[in-house]
């Protein structure tokens, strides 16, 4: 792969930095709290099937941006492509507020417990505070791996859905529109992903996640490096964001959530969430500063036709990219042998 010569106007780096922040932000507040609505609402050994489901707005959410935010900006203006970002956020709020309930007491129904025929904790566990348990959640060494982890995957996800189509642009010589769609087909077959994998999880392997959140790290850090690696293929590029995709939506499934909420009690389900939220998003912000710098650190000044032109080196920020991945899929190996809520 040729990436000597690559130019880019020298204020992208920053215009993506800055447009990323607002997705980084917005997605944030969303994750931990629908997840806690749902283990209110949902059996334990049914927790991931449902939990799939609402991951895929994860993709579909990215897919849409990626179609109609790409095509408000060609239409109008690049700020219109915020401006219709934000009414897509109201109308978001909107459905929160007039159709989402609280836990089913909330709506006059008996606990989830009884309604599943789940069995609840012992007295012992039941008399904890509320808060106490909450707290166990920042003493508990399996919530911070998974939170590593998930920051390391967020990078790689971000790396992708932030810079991919510039990438595709200066490295691989495509345009805008064709750049836009490729990457974009990572974000729709993530849907496949999120939805498969809760289901799979939990009937063929009972609710374990370990298993199929090491293969799907395996898969996501191969279709990263033969995406950035790989050749200027229609074929190639496709397929690797097809693996991406799928993998990247098993991750946000697995390791961005249900993972952590294995491992902790039903009332630290929200505390859990924020850890690895926090973590996550913090991460997805500093990989765009990091990946700035190392592409504004290979530049190269040339002059061409008279004129001043900056040209970039792809190579360093691709395999800190890749190396973000694999370790991603390596730290939860650390919490194999964690109990299940201890």
């Amino acid at each position: 792969m040729n990436v000597n010569k690559i130019k880019i106007n020298q204020s992208e780096p920053t215009y993506h930095i800055a447009s990323n922040a607002y997705d980084i932000t917005y997605e944030n507040s969303n994750v931990g709290e629908k997840l806690t609505e749902l283990n209110e609402k949902v059996d334990t050994l049914a927790l991931g099937t449902f939990y799939g489901f609402f991951s895929a707005s994860h993709n579909l959410g990215e897919w849409f941006s990626f179609l109609f935010v790409g095509i408000i900006v060609t239409s109008f203006s690049w700020q219109w492509g915020f401006i219709g970002a934000a009414i897509a956020g109201f109308i978001g709020v909107a459905l929160i507020i007039f159709w989402m309930h609280d836990t089913p007491e909330g709506c006059g129904l008996p606990p989830i417990e009884e309604l599943t025929g789940e069995k609840k904790k012992e007295n012992k566990e039941e008399t904890k505070d509320v808060k106490a348990i909450q707290k166990q959640v920042l003493r508990n060494p399996g919530v911070w791996i998974l939170a590593l982890s998930s920051a390391f995957m967020y990078m790689s996800r971000y790396a992708i859905n932030g810079w991919g189509v510039l990438f595709l642009q200066k490295v691989k010589g495509f345009d805008l529109k064709d750049a836009t769609f490729i990457i974009s087909i990572n974000a729709i077959l993530g849907v496949i992903g999120t939805i498969f994998s809760g289901w799979i999880s939990d009937v063929a392997f009972r609710g374990d996640r370990k298993y199929p959140a090491f293969v799907a790290g395996i898969l996501e850090t191969i279709a990263l490096a033969l995406f950035l690696l790989g050749g200027n293929s229609w074929t190639l590029n496709i397929i690797a964001m097809i693996l991406f995709g799928i993998a990247i939506g098993v991750l946000i499934c697995f390791v961005g959530g249900l993972m952590a909420v294995d491992i902790v009690p039903r009332e630290a389900t929200g505390a859990a969430l924020g850890v690895v939220g926090m973590a996550s998003y913090l991460a997805a912000g500093v990989q765009d500063i990091i990946s700035g710098v190392l592409i504004d650190g290979n530049a190269v000044e040339t002059v061409v036709d008279g004129a001043k032109v900056m040209s970039y080196d792809f190579g360093p920020v691709s395999w800190f990219w890749i190396a973000a991945a694999a370790i991603s899929f390596i730290l939860p190996v650390f919490n194999w042998k964690r109990k299940v809520q201890e």
